[in-house]
């Protein structure tokens, strides 16, 4: 089993209580929680997109990930894994980028 060093770090007070708030529902340690922050902001910056357009990307990947029959990741270990091979595929960018696209095209026509 791969050996994994943790290191400490101060972070505000603010951040760790919203931290834990958004990791109860999701059944998260705060930890956890803020490494799924971290995790998906590194995807965000790797694709260059703004915070609306990663919100939008978000909310319609796990929209569409909730509507598949597949079953939930079993631990936030096998999310983190399949979000972190999804960026390496290129599979996520590219999700993410239709999306934005998308998006765009439906904003140029309502205007």
């Amino acid at each position: 089993m791969a050996t994994t060093t943790f290191a400490s770090v101060k972070l505000p007070g603010a951040l760790v209580e919203q931290a834990r708030q958004a990791a109860q529902p999701m059944r998260r340690s705060v930890a956890s929680q803020i490494e799924y922050w971290a995790t998906l902001g590194q995807i965000v910056e790797h694709t260059g997109l703004s915070v609306q357009e990663a919100r939008s990307a978000i909310e319609q990947y796990e929209s569409a990930a909730a509507a598949a029959v597949t079953p939930a990741p079993p631990s936030v270990d096998a999310l983190t894994a399949r979000l972190l091979a999804a960026q390496s595929r290129g599979t996520l960018a590219q999700r993410v980028r239709r999306v934005v696209e998308d998006n765009r095209a439906r904003a140029a026509t309502l205007a």
